[in-house]
């Protein structure tokens, strides 16, 4: 189209006459050299301060006429070019389907000169016929064509010219003869038609839809004799409106399943937009709240106002948009929903405010299993103290032992040198009870920490993983961590107790997610063999010293500040690992980043 618009300014600029566009308020969109040398270059003016030298719209100013379809010719003498001329204005259809006034000024001062111009604008004229981008017509009255164009010929698919001036219209043109009827009918109350939607076939049969636009054609005495016009194709603007309803088709479809409530409201705060999703979670049918409720009474007091100041708030780039904002909304029974919403100003190409659209994500369930799942968290942190507590009270235990029973064979040794009916020996027997009870109280503390095989069972290593991982996910997105696992596919069972393993687990990644305070990277693998499983932990973080890392396995180390640890954590991690028969093993990097790698022996199932 670019080129065919181009085309015409070509062809205008090479006209003899004066050519100029007028749009609807009478600002000159166009003026070919001729009428720039006679009126001097007025693109962007009013046609009056131009062409009629005046500071107002002409009394006389015919421009409505023809922006309704009229064509119009008259003569006008201009006190700037000291020149007559002859005028014909027509209405000239724009790409975007608005009328502007086409005028064409011809210089009428000398009669040679006069003769002269039309010989060049028949010859003009006809280039214009014959390489104007649409097909262009003159018909007679009783259907035949009388002129045709190339554009025409090749849009209804005739090979030549002459094969196409010797079609019947009626029966060979129109796909429906009775639209010929309605043209004819139209074209001669009116004058003219303008757009008028038809369905024309091709030379083998193939239906083109059409924008036809005619005028009349009169002999002297005001006889219709014909009909001269464009055709326009239609083809690509009808598989294009077909795309367009096809997406709007999706996008409603797209809409109206989402998972999540969508809601649109115009700058007033009436509802336009409502989605089944908004309907389920919040309780209101569509037709109870579209054009009927205020977008205010889903939200608490006040929560509305400060959506809009969230979305107005911010740099050029963000302002008009909120992602992932923490609200809630009042279902229609009055309760509440819990969720995230992410929200956007519409804006006309003006820039000024059209609606608001919002999706809100309803994250009551997720919230009441991070709820669960921070229960779950600080059970296992006591726990986690708990068998901390155990592997010290055994340590301690075993080094009372020892030393308990020399006291206790002394006691036994004394007894038997003692009589029977001596007081003392009552007293020595007292001691020795209270030696044995804190004997048998050694012994418990000894077996503390150590699991109860009834609690070891087969477990699933990547479920326990995706567990402790799932627990974590928003404290390390909080922290700017990513989150990379790698978790083998049919990973075999480990006998195991499965809470001292979530506590080995949770440590772990509570020490990846220490060592990264900046934020980084956390990769999480698993892989295995015919004999034993191998976990990796490795994060992005400081590193470890390469002076500490033997030491780090050891109770009460601790490169942390005394108010994060006490140096029991990996300590009480590896006991818990080695009995279950596995290894701890750690390379690091200071700077770089750390990795522990865990080995379990795989269980092997009783067949």
């Amino acid at each position: 189209m670019k080129d065919d618009l181009q085309r015409l300014i070509t062809i205008f600029d090479l006209m003899a006459d004066g050519v100029c566009l007028i749009n609807k308020d009478l600002t000159i969109e166009y003026m070919n050299s001729v009428m720039v040398k006679d009126f001097g270059d007025g693109i962007g003016q009013r046609c009056h301060q131009i062409l009629e030298d005046r500071s107002e719209i002409c009394h006389r100013c015919t421009a409505t006429k023809v922006f309704n379809g009229e064509k119009l010719r008259r003569e006008m003498y201009s006190r700037r070019a000291h020149k007559f001329y002859d005028i014909v204005e027509v209405p000239f259809v724009n790409e975007d389907g608005t009328t502007a006034k086409l005028s064409i000024y011809r210089d009428v001062s000398a009669k040679k000169r006069q003769e002269e111009r039309l010989k060049a604008s028949k010859e003009q004229y006809r280039d214009l016929f014959e390489h104007v981008g649409c097909g262009v017509f003159i018909s007679s009255k009783e259907g035949k064509f009388l002129d045709a164009n190339h554009a025409l010929q090749q849009m209804l698919g005739y090979p030549s010219r002459e094969e196409l001036l010797k079609i019947d219209l009626p029966n060979d043109l129109y796909l429906r003869p009775e639209d010929r009827l309605k043209f004819i009918e139209t074209i001669e109350r009116e004058g003219s038609v303008i757009n008028l939607e038809v369905e024309f076939k091709k030379k083998d049969g193939t239906p083109i839809p059409v924008l036809l636009t005619g005028h009349v054609r009169y002999d002297s005495k005001g006889k219709v004799i014909g009909y001269e016009g464009i055709n326009v194709d239609q083809t690509q603007t009808k598989l294009m409106e077909r795309e367009i309803r096809k997406t709007n088709d999706f996008l409603n479809n797209i809409i109206h399943n989402s998972p999540n409530a969508i809601m649109a409201a115009d700058m007033r705060g009436t509802i336009i937009l409502w989605n089944q999703a908004a309907e389920e979670i919040l309780g209101y049918k569509t037709e109870d709240v579209v054009g009927k409720l205020n977008i205010t009474k889903v939200y608490p007091e006040g929560m509305a106002k400060k959506v809009m100041g969230k979305l107005r708030e911010g740099n050029v780039r963000r302002k008009g948009r909120l992602k992932f904002y923490p609200v809630v909304l009042l279902k229609k029974d009055g309760q509440i929903a819990e969720g995230n919403l992410s929200a956007s100003i519409v804006y006309d190409l003006n820039g000024k405010e059209m609606a608001t659209v919002g999706i809100f994500m309803d994250l009551k369930e997720r919230l009441e299993m991070e709820r669960r799942l921070k229960t779950t968290q600080e059970q296992l942190l006591q726990s986690e103290k708990l068998a901390a507590m155990g592997r010290l009270t055994s340590q301690i235990a075993h080094e009372l032992n020892n030393p308990l029973y020399g006291i206790m064979n002394t006691l036994e040794l004394m007894k038997t040198e003692i009589s029977h009916d001596n007081n003392r020996r009552k007293i020595l027997e007292m001691a020795l009870s209270e030696t044995v009870r804190l004997s048998e109280l050694l012994h418990k503390m000894l077996t503390f920490s150590k699991p109860d095989q009834k609690e070891k069972q087969p477990v699933d290593i990547n479920t326990i993983l995706d567990e402790i991982l799932l627990l974590h996910e928003k404290q390390f997105r909080e922290n700017n961590i990513l989150i990379s696992t790698e978790l083998a596919a049919e990973l075999p069972s480990v006998l195991a107790s499965k809470n001292q393993l979530r506590q080995v687990f949770l440590n772990m990644f509570k020490n990846a997610g220490d060592a990264m305070p900046d934020g980084g990277t956390l990769t999480v693998k698993t892989a295995a063999d015919d004999r034993e499983i191998t976990i990796d932990i490795a994060d992005t973080g400081i590193g470890i010293k390469e002076e500490n890392i033997n030491n780090i396995f050891e109770a009460f180390f601790t490169t942390k500040s005394s108010v994060k640890g006490v140096g029991l954590g990996l300590s009480v991690c590896y006991g818990f690992i080695v009995e279950h028969g596995g290894d701890i093993q750690v390379t690091s990097e200071w700077g770089t980043g750390t990795c522990f790698r865990i080995t379990l022996p795989a269980y092997a199932h009783p067949h």
